[in-house]
């Protein structure tokens, strides 16, 4: 599996039994703390696994940094953030690559094992299918509120929170339930951009209602003071042509769906008679799965419908 559909994650059969799944991520701090940037680096790389229905079995770091400009001290809190985690999904660290830089950049290579029959793809999703999301939106608003200095430490607490959080319960939850369609998770595309990919390879119309799809809180008030990443704004420009929106969702709310995630939530397309013991075993591993709309048949128009208000 490559990048036919715009999967998560490689995977690679090894055996009619075992596959690997394979997948990199690494970026530039999106929080000033050095701890905190590892964690949230290191569960973002993770997410991808969990995302195609694998476990992830060992990961290898990825470090950029400027050894002779920044203290070395914090290289060490940041891979302490990154072991920290790495240890909370259950995959060691075997390895990994330094190199000097002059921005910061952390992240892992995490491979990972899945039974070939159990692969869980961002397509697929049927008509019928209920659709859930496992985190609020609005990261990439509140970093960049971080970035320019003007976010309050409620709101740096709140997404860090957020962003650090591991996907491994609810993806555990997912891959094992045998009631899923499709599923992806919401990262640089926005909760709009990969719902568009869902749709459009799946050959269906994703039908989401505005006042269920979770939020941070400051998300959207922020959105309306234009504290928005250049990427979410280029996200909603290249999905609006495949978008129909009610007159009644403004346009910061429409900012914070396309906006891009860093670590964010599973977007699940669900069997429609096991949507509602999904949802409990979901609460029963901690996770506040929100129900955000369902799948429709898709004879023309718009791939994507964001009805009723926020």
């Amino acid at each position: 599996m490559g990048h036919e559909t715009r999967d998560d994650a490689a995977v690679y059969q090894l055996s009619p039994t075992e596959a690997i799944v394979e997948t990199v991520d690494f970026f530039t701090p999106v929080v000033d703390d050095p701890y905190w940037f590892g964690r949230i680096a290191a569960a973002n790389a993770f997410s991808d696994v969990w995302a195609m229905g694998g476990r992830p079995i060992f990961a290898l770091n990825l470090v950029a940094f400027p050894v002779n400009v920044l203290p070395m001290e914090i290289l060490a809190e940041i891979l302490r953030g990154g072991a920290e985690t790495a240890a909370a999904a259950g995959a060691p660290i075997l390895g990994g690559h330094s190199i000097d830089d002059p921005e910061p950049k952390y992240g892992m290579a995490v491979t990972g094992l899945v039974h070939p029959d159990r692969i869980l793809r961002n397509v697929g999703a049927r008509p019928g299918d209920q659709l859930l999301l496992t985190k609020p939106l609005g990261s990439g608003i509140l970093t960049t509120a971080i970035k320019r200095g003007t976010a309050t430490p409620a709101q740096i607490a709140g997404v860090t929170a957020v962003m650090s959080e591991l996907n491994r319960a609810a993806g555990e939850v997912l891959a094992a339930c045998g009631a899923v369609s499709a599923l992806t998770d919401v990262t640089g595309f926005g909760l709009l951009g990969h719902a568009w990919e869902m749709a459009e390879g799946s050959k269906v119309v994703l039908h989401l209602e505005a006042a269920a799809i979770p939020v941070q809180p400051s998300a959207v008030e922020l959105a309306e003071r234009d504290v928005v990443p250049g990427g979410s704004k280029a996200n909603l420009a290249w999905v609006a042509p495949h978008v129909r929106f009610d007159a009644t969702v403004p346009l910061p709310f429409r900012t914070v769906l396309a906006d891009a995630q860093t670590n964010g939530g599973l977007l699940a397309a669900v069997h429609p008679d096991r949507f509602a013991n999904v949802m409990r075993l979901l609460a029963d591993r901690g996770v506040a799965a929100a129900h955000i709309g369902e799948v429709r048949e898709a004879p023309s128009g718009p791939a994507l419908v964001v009805a009723g208000t926020p």
